[in-house]
Formats: structure tokens, sequence, C-alpha cells
């Protein structure tokens, strides 16, 4: 006799909605309007999907009268398909969120483009030389920064361009970040990290030498702190307030992500074995580890990518083998969301908490919607 096999079903499949890229996708961005999240292929187009789901897990919620036990039927229906701009850019396009619904794209032939939620574009912004291959934009300023081959310049709102910034560092442009305020622009380079003053003060940069080629910036949300990841493994954190700085090192993967967890004070980052985390009461400056914050457990497979929760001690974490985790900081507990998959090379959170937004080798994209309940 002929047996049909249940799967058993995930959170993911109970929470998640999935959709597959023509080509691996870059991280996430979230609209600041909070509607839509982009993410940039290596194709060169952009992929837009809405943050409305047509069936939230809080309808799909059910609690027994009897026993009160919670239960969540699964999905009846496919996403929606999402919105696909045309090839925007040689390679994986820039993308930071605007002022309002849509985003900004760095294109090809040098055009930072605005960019609606159905995918189509909607004007450009400003122009460039060079194919540009960072962007950053400060809406508290109204400010964008834009790099192409060497040069960063700055945007204020839709108007001229300014001269190429002097941040005397070495080698080409890898990432830039603008501060939270607009005050100040991280610049990356192939060989060294600047962090150029735009507060009117005439201020020289501050340039720090890195021991491998920089993969991204992540400034805390006060302006106070600036972290750097390294391609050998850990990451170089600057505070910016007091004039410190500090390589951490001994990973054993490439660090793509760090970011600050105002809720747990500390710092996290991908690229060892289970999530790294510290104590922003001792950071680890100067071979401190006083500040080490078991996080999680330990495993066999590399933690590819992270992003901290906005308003709990809590980190998503990405996996090579397709996991993601959500993991308490300082403590063990640990929810599995999604047990396998491609590489996890990109995560993301909304500003409220309730959708995780991720990005894998295998050209999948995805949200997890977390109801209330989940963290109660």
């Amino acid at each position: 006799m002929n047996q049909t096999a249940t799967k058993h079903l995930t959170l993911f499949d109970l929470l998640g909605r999935a959709w597959p890229c023509a080509a691996p996708a870059g991280p996430p961005c979230f609209s600041a309007d909070g509607a839509a999240v982009a993410f940039g292929c290596a194709d060169g187009t952009v992929t837009v999907v809405p943050i409305e789901d047509p069936e939230p897990p809080e309808t799909r919620i059910r609690v027994s009268g009897d026993v009160g036990q919670t239960t969540i039927r699964p999905r009846s229906r496919p996403a929606p398909p999402p919105a696909v701009s045309a090839a925007l850019h040689q390679d994986v396009p820039p993308i930071v969120a605007g002022d309002k619904s849509g985003f900004l794209v760095g294109a090809g032939d040098g055009s930072v483009l605005t960019l609606g939620p159905d995918g189509a574009v909607r004007g450009t912004r400003a122009r460039i030389g060079t194919p540009v291959v960072a962007l950053d934009h400060a809406r508290a300023a109204s400010l964008t920064a834009i790099a192409g081959g060497d040069a960063v310049r700055l945007c204020q709102g839709a108007g001229a361009l300014s001269d190429p910034l002097a941040d005397d560092g070495e080698g080409e442009v890898v990432a830039i970040r603008l501060s939270p305020a607009g005050r100040h622009l991280a610049i990356a380079r192939a060989e060294s990290l600047s962090i150029v003053a735009l507060d009117g003060s005439g201020r020289a940069p501050m340039v720090f030498g890195l021991l491998s080629r920089p993969l991204s910036l992540a400034w805390r949300d006060d302006g106070a702190w600036l972290a750097c990841t390294l391609e050998a493994g850990g990451f170089l954190m600057v505070d910016h307030a007091g004039g410190r700085s500090g390589t951490v090192t001994g990973f054993p993967m490439a660090t793509r992500d760090a970011a600050w967890s105002i809720p747990a004070a500390s710092i996290v980052a991908s690229g060892a074995y289970r999530v790294a985390a510290w104590s922003m009461a001792t950071p680890p400056l100067d071979g401190d580890m006083t500040g080490a914050l078991v996080s999680g457990r330990a495993g066999l497979v590399a933690v590819e990518s992270i992003a901290a929760h906005p308003a709990r001690p809590l980190v998503a974490a990405g996996y090579a083998n397709g996991q993601i985790l959500l993991v308490q900081i300082g403590g063990r507990d640990e929810v599995l969301i999604r047990p396998e998959g491609g590489a996890v090379t990109a995560l993301g959170w909304s500003d409220d908490g309730h959708q995780l937004a991720a990005a894998g080798a295998d050209g999948m994209v995805s949200i997890t919607t977390f109801p209330e309940r989940m963290f109660k």
C-alpha cells in the first residue's frame, strides 16, 4: 500500500515567505516607511518584495479553549511574486532607503536612481563619472554619499555634487557609511579606514590601517562607535567619541557582519562557529576579552551573517548550511527558524523587529514575520 509522507512543518514554513532570484542577492534594504524590502542581485537587477502579508501569522493562530494550546495553520496559497527592475549595474547594485517609500540605487553608468516599490525607476538623484560602487544615505540630514572608483562625493537632497572628499586613505573604495545623524562619514578602502567630519569643524580625517580587506561598516546608533569587518576574520572597532581603537582577531572565517545591540549593550559578529559577542561595558580592545558573552551554542558550521534585533537582546544568525537561528545574547537559548537551504549571506531586521529579511547564496530571498507573542 502506498503511503504519502507528511512533511514536518518548520517555523519558516509557517512564518516565512520566500522568492527565487535570477542571481544571488546582496544585503536586504528596508524602505523608510517599512512597506518593502529591496535586494540588489548579481545580475544587476533589483528585486523588491512587499512587507504586507496576505496571510499574516496573527490571522492563522488558534488557541484551543480547553487546554489553551496555541497552534498556527499553514498558508493556503503561495506568496505573490516580487517586483524586479531592469538590469542597472554590472554587479550587485548598491541600495539604500530613500526619504519615503522608495530606494536609492547606484547604477553602472554612474547614476544614482530613485526606484519605486514596484521596481520602476522614478528619476535620477545624481550622476558621477564612473560606476557607483558604494552608496549611503542619512535621512536625518537628507545627505547622500556616493563612491565611484577611488573618489567619494556628497549630494545634499537632489542638489549638486560636492568635490571629492579628502579622506587620506589608501586603495580603492570598498564601503562607505554615514553616521546616523549624517555628521561623519566612514570610508573603507582596500588598505585603510577613514572617518571624515562633515559637521563643518574642519577636523582632519581619522585614519586607521587594516589587517586585511574590509567587508562592511556599522555605526552604533549614537554614532559613538564604528565597526569595520575584515576578510581575514575579525573586525576593527573605533571608539569615535573617546579616540580609541583596536582590532579583534582570531576568527576562523571571514567576518561578514558586525552589529551593535542596544538592548544587550553589546557588539556581535559573524565568522566563528557560534555568535561572537562582547559587552560594551568592557569592549574587546587591547586584547581584553573579559566582556565576552556566551551566546547560543557552538557548532560545526560557521556563522555567515548576523543581524541584531532592534528592541530585544536577540541576534539572528545565518549559517553556511542554510540554517537561520534566533540567539539570546549572553545566553544559550536558541530558536531554529529555518533548518536548511543555501548559505545565508545577509540578514536584516525591520525597524519594529517583526520582520527578518534574508538573502542566500542560492538566489533565494525571504521575509520571516514574527507575531508579538513569539517574543513573550
